[in-house]
């Protein structure tokens, strides 16, 4: 956890922004001094597995938080998990689109106790979180006004040099975050939500030894989704994101992301009740404006034969048919369009003619006679009753207005 923090702050993605329980000041506090503290804690309580505490406290991106009142926020979040007197390490990390905090401490005590970390997030961390919202005016993680957009950022490939050591870097902040931010159920699901992000997980051909061996690579990509740079054993990395730990993941997220099914499935439907007809690349892009990312997966012929939705706003991945016929690959190809792909559609209409004046019967306008004064209004009446909509333009609600006979 030190390492992972320490290196953090070498490449300028980090910093140490507070030390409870450490001697001296945090400017001049080696890695040996940090790694020490805690160990003669440890030596306490040997036969004790988990001995260590990783936290990580995450803001909403429109939120900027001065670097005095992170300090405060960690401080009452750890004195109302049962932490407060233990030592820690605050780490402020600048690797994400939205500020987040790292803490490492431990929970065995001076008094050579080990504080029960069972459940710890429902019991105390939840109610912590929701109390350090309403003394610091946070924003509420539950509040339905909330917008959720993305808030990894994509791995860098103008940064990314051919080498180990900086592919490696890139690749790990993404894998981080989505390891601990999003549920998946399948590497292929898993992989879908990389790509959002410029990474990407490959096994390697069927016939080769890695694959047999479940082994697992992984690639900064362009943004066409080809790989950059050097690949990337998952084993190397932090989080030990290899394939047999992944499928432990998968079981778990299955349960997880059930509640937000339903929500999914409402969301797309809104989005096609709002359109006549809909092509396949506009309903990507208002998708996205909705916070979901629709993945095609097409033959050479362009024919749709998969799907995939990453929701960031719940941060589950579904495989279309897991929601439901109408929205596999198959299903979706049905409520499409038959539109081509350079029929662009049409802005939702901003206002509606106006009704000309009639010029009384014994006046003219440039020429005009009251007869074909009177034809241009009824020109502009017949016009009215003629749907103000086309192909891809938004379905306008019926108002309901009282019929009125026109007499001409």
């Amino acid at each position: 956890m030190l390492h992972y923090n320490e290196n953090k702050i070498e490449t300028g993605e980090a910093s140490l922004i507070m030390a409870s329980g450490f001697a001296g000041d945090i400017e001049t506090l080696r890695f040996g001094q940090k790694l020490n503290r805690f160990n003669r804690l440890l030596q306490l309580k040997p036969n004790v597995k988990t001995n260590a505490v990783h936290i990580s406290l995450n803001f909403h991106s429109s939120e900027s938080p001065k670097q005095e009142q992170l300090q405060q926020i960690a401080a009452s979040y750890l004195e109302k998990i049962g932490f407060g007197e233990q030592p820690y390490l605050v780490y402020r990390h600048h690797d994400a689109a939205h500020c987040h905090l790292h803490i490492v401490t431990t929970n065995i005590t001076r008094e050579a106790e080990r504080i029960d970390l069972h459940n710890i997030g429902k019991r105390l961390s939840e109610p912590a979180r929701k109390a350090i919202e309403e003394e610091f005016g946070l924003v509420k993680a539950e509040s339905k006004d909330l917008k959720h957009y993305p808030v990894i950022k994509k791995a860098d490939t103008e940064k990314v040099q051919y080498g180990h050591l900086p592919t490696k870097r890139a690749i790990s902040n993404v894998l981080t975050a989505v390891l601990r931010d999003y549920r998946f159920t399948s590497l292929a699901e898993y992989d879908a939500v990389l790509g959002c992000f410029n990474v990407m997980a490959f096994r390697g051909e069927e016939h080769t030894a890695m694959y047999q061996k479940k082994g697992l690579m992984y690639n900064v990509t362009d943004g066409k989704g080809q790989p950059v740079g050097v690949p990337v054993k998952a084993s190397s990395f932090y989080t030990k994101p290899t394939l047999r730990n992944l499928e432990t993941l998968f079981g778990r997220n299955n349960e997880k992301r059930k509640p937000y099914r339903q929500d999914l499935r409402n969301r797309i439907d809104r989005l096609f009740n709002g359109y006549y007809t809909l092509s396949k690349d506009h309903f990507q892009k208002i998708a996205r404006q909705q916070g979901i990312e629709v993945l095609y997966r097409q033959n050479e012929q362009g024919q749709l034969f998969g799907v995939t939705f990453v929701d960031h706003q719940s941060r589950c991945v579904f495989n279309g048919s897991d929601l439901g016929k109408a929205y596999s690959a198959k299903g979706l190809s049905e409520r499409f369009s038959a539109h081509t792909r350079s029929r662009q559609e049409l802005p939702i209409p901003t206002s509606r003619p106006a009704n000309r004046a009639v010029q009384p019967e014994n006046q003219t306008d440039q020429g005009k006679t009251p007869h074909t004064e009177a034809a241009s209004l009824l020109e502009t009446l017949l016009a009215k009753t003629q749907p103000d909509y086309g192909p891809g333009v938004p379905k306008r609600k019926k108002r309901k207005k009282n019929q009125q006979q026109l007499t001409l």
